[in-house]
C-alpha cells in the first residue's frame, strides 16, 4: 500500500537562502539585460560626446572667466572707496578738532560755542540756517559747519556704496564657484569616458588629432597673407607659445584658455583687450565675411561666442582649443561651431 505521508519540508534557512539565491539570478539577469544594449562606446562615440562635454566645459569657463573679472574689479573698487571712506574720516575728525577748540576757547570766556549747540540739536540744518540768518555765526564757523556736514553726508553715501559692492562681490563669488564646480565636472565627465577606451583607441584618437595639426601648418606656411603693426605683433605672439597646453582659466605665459591667449597676445603687442571670448567680440572693426580677415584678426565662433582665437591666414586660426590639447593651429572649419565674425584691434 502505498505511502500518504506528507513530504519534508525544507528547513527555515534553506528557504531563505534559496529565495535569495533566486531574487540574486533576477537581479544579475536583469542587470545584465539592461546592460547588453549599452555594450562598449565606439572611438567615434566616444570623442563625439567628449567634443560636446568640452565644448560645454568652454562655455562655463567663458562665464567663470567673466566672473572673475568682475570678483577683481569689484575687489579693487571696494579698496579704493574705503581708503576714500579713511582719508574722509580724518579730515571730518580735523575740521571737529577745529571747532571743538574754538568751542572750548568761548566757553572759557564765558559763553558757548554755537557749533555745540549745533550738535545737541535735533534739527542741524535748520539751526544752522537759523543761526547764519541771526548772524548767531561768524563767516568761519558757518563754512566749516558746512564743510562737516558736506563731509558726513560724502562718507554715509560712499559707505552705503561700499555695503552694495560687497553684496554684489558675494553674489559674484558663489557664481565664481558654481562655475568653476561646472567646469571641473564637465571635464571630469569626458575624462571618465576617455578612460573607457584601449590605449589603441587613445592613439588613434591623438594621431588623428596631429594628422590635423600638421595639414593646418602646411596651410599656413604656404599662405601668402601677412600680419603688421599690432596685429602682426600679437600673432607672433601666439606663435611663440604654440605647444604650450590648454588650462581653462589660465590666462599665460605657461598655460592658456581661449581668451586667454588672445588677450596675452595683443598684450605682448601693447594693446589691452578684454579677458573674455564675449567681451573681446564687441570691441574694434568688425568683419563679417571670413575672406576679408587678416592675420592676427580676432575670431570668434559658435552663436554665444564662447571660442575665440587669431586668424591665421589660408582659412586657419592659431588657437588655445579645449582640455587635453595645446596652443596650435587648425581649420577654422572643423573648430565644431560656426564662424561668427572677425574683430580687428
Amino acid at each position: 500500500m502505498a505511502s500518504h505521508r506528507r513530504p519534508k519540508q525544507p528547513s527555515r534557512a534553506r528557504v531563505t537562502v534559496l529565495t535569495t539565491a533566486a531574487a540574486a539570478a533576477v537581479v544579475l539577469s536583469s542587470q545584465a539585460a539592461n546592460a547588453a544594449p549599452s555594450e562598449k562606446q565606439s572611438k567615434d562615440e566616444v570623442q563625439s560626446k567628449v567634443d560636446k562635454l568640452y565644448e560645454e566645459a568652454e562655455q562655463a569657463t567663458e562665464k567663470y572667466n567673466g566672473a572673475k573679472e568682475k570678483q577683481e574689479k569689484l575687489q579693487k573698487e571696494i579698496s579704493t572707496i574705503q581708503d576714500n571712506v579713511a582719508r574722509g574720516q580724518e579730515e571730518l575728525n580735523e575740521l571737529r578738532d577745529g571747532l571743538g577748540s574754538m568751542a572750548s576757547a568761548q566757553y572759557r570766556s564765558g559763553g558757548i560755542d554755537p557749533s555745540v549747540q549745533l550738535f545737541l540739536s535735533a534739527d542741524p540744518d535748520d539751526y544752522l540756517d537759523k543761526a547764519s540768518t541771526l548772524d548767531q555765526l561768524s563767516a568761519q564757523q558757518v563754512d566749516s559747519l558746512k564743510e562737516i556736514q558736506e563731509k558726513q553726508r560724502d562718507l554715509a553715501q560712499q559707505k552705503d556704496e561700499a555695503a552694495e559692492k560687497l553684496k554684489d562681490l558675494s553674489s559674484t563669488r558663489t557664481e565664481l564657484k558654481n562655475k568653476k564646480e561646472e567646469v571641473q565636472s564637465k571635464l571630469a565627465t569626458a575624462q571618465k569616458l576617455l578612460n573607457s577606451l584601449t590605449a589603441a583607441e587613445k592613439q588613434a584618437l591623438q594621431d588623428e588629432q596631429e594628422r590635423s595639426t600638421r595639414s593646418s601648418e602646411r596651410e599656413v606656411l604656404t599662405s601668402t597673407a601677412s600680419a603688421s603693426g599690432r596685429a602682426g605683433a600679437a600673432f607672433s605672439a601666439a606663435q611663440s607659445v604654440i605647444g604650450t597646453p590648454y588650462v581653462y582659466g589660465a590666462t599665460g605665459p605657461s598655460s592658456f584658455d581661449c581668451s586667454g591667449l588672445t588677450s596675452w597676445a595683443y598684450a605682448q603687442a601693447g594693446v589691452s583687450i578684454p579677458r573674455t571670448s564675449e567681451a573681446q567680440s564687441q570691441i574694434g572693426t568688425r568683419i563679417t565675411s571670413q575672406s576679408d580677415l587678416q592675420v592676427g584678426d580676432l575670431v570668434f565662433f559658435f552663436n554665444d561666442l564662447h571660442h575665440v582665437g587669431l586668424y591665421a591666414g589660408n582659412g586657419q586660426v592659431l588657437h588655445a582649443p579645449r582640455t587635453g590639447t595645446v596652443v596650435r593651429y587648425e581649420s577654422m572649419s572643423t573648430i565644431g561651431g560656426p564662424f561668427m565674425w572677425g574683430v580687428r584691434v
